[in-house]
């Protein structure tokens, strides 16, 4: 009895010692929210780390070869789109979908799926599938010990998706439609009272790259409102992209003198950079 009382003491004294301890995550989660369009998209992955065991392989340790994989490690991939994008052809509704993917030799079969839960291969229900595309492997430039999935090559309505492990890398291209829907405001906003002259004269010189355009709304909008260094930098570009170099050195020196005079250098040396190049 007195040897049972002293091992439950111990044991006691061992449980109120015992104080919690908060490790790091082995494959940490990252979140990642990329503007894209006239939305953004958000990445939730986890991301494993090589350590020196093998991925992409027959029957490897890690992602093996003609395999379901959850692009990641502890629960699913996800992506969520705020707004309406195109994959592979396929129109996706703004939402929340999840991505896999199946490892082969040459190339990985990429999977956008409604099932946002997906996390080993016993969950997945090709039912649920919404995208398939192929994706040759690329030779990674450096060697990717922790898998990486990154947004690139981002424009108005383009970008690509680049999932980096090991030597492999892989690129999912993404597309939006937002010309039609900016057209609109723009021609709404020219019939305003109070037009938008300087988002005007921007989409015609970055999205239409309708020259004459652009430097009619840049011109009403420095003839309008006071002048600005923006105004007459962009005026500057449009000018150049015209081909009256003299017309645009003149703006982008008026340019220089409104950004010193509101201490912008930003704008200051990029203006001069500009100059440097005419």
């Amino acid at each position: 009895m007195k040897q049972f009382i002293v091992i439950a003491a111990t044991l006691f004294s061992w449980s109120v010692q015992a104080q919690s301890v908060k490790l790091p995550q082995p494959s940490p989660t990252q979140t990642v929210k990329q503007n894209f369009g006239l939305g953004n998209i958000e990445l939730s992955y986890s991301r494993p780390a090589l350590k020196g065991r093998t991925a992409f392989k027959e029957a490897s340790e890690l992602a093996p070869i003609g395999k379901i994989w959850r692009t990641g490690a502890n629960g699913a991939t996800t992506l969520k789109f705020s707004d309406d994008v195109t994959v592979n052809n396929v129109l996706l509704k703004a939402g929340k979908y999840g991505l896999l993917s199946i490892p082969g030799k040459k190339s990985f079969e990429l999977i956008i799926t409604k099932d946002t839960t997906v996390s080993s291969p016993n969950d997945y229900k090709a039912a649920n599938d919404v995208v398939h595309f192929t994706a040759p492997i690329n030779k990674a430039g450096d060697r990717a010990e922790l898998f990486t999935i990154q947004f690139a090559n981002i424009t108005y309505e383009t970008l690509d998706l680049e999932l980096t492990w090991g030597n492999v890398s892989l690129t999912l291209p993404i597309s939006t439609n937002i010309k039609d829907r900016v057209k609109a405001d723009v021609l709404k906003s020219i019939d305003s009272d109070k037009p938008a002259y300087s988002a005007i004269a921007n989409y015609y010189f970055d999205i239409e790259k309708n020259y004459t355009k652009a430097l009619e709304y840049v011109t009403k909008g420095i003839s309008a409102i006071k002048p600005s260094y923006a105004g007459y930098f962009l005026k500057a570009k449009i000018e150049k992209e015209l081909g009256d170099k003299v017309s645009a050195k003149a703006d982008a020196e008026k340019a220089v003198e409104l950004a010193t005079a509101a201490a912008n250098d930003d704008v200051v040396r990029s203006a001069k950079a500009f100059l440097g190049k005419l």
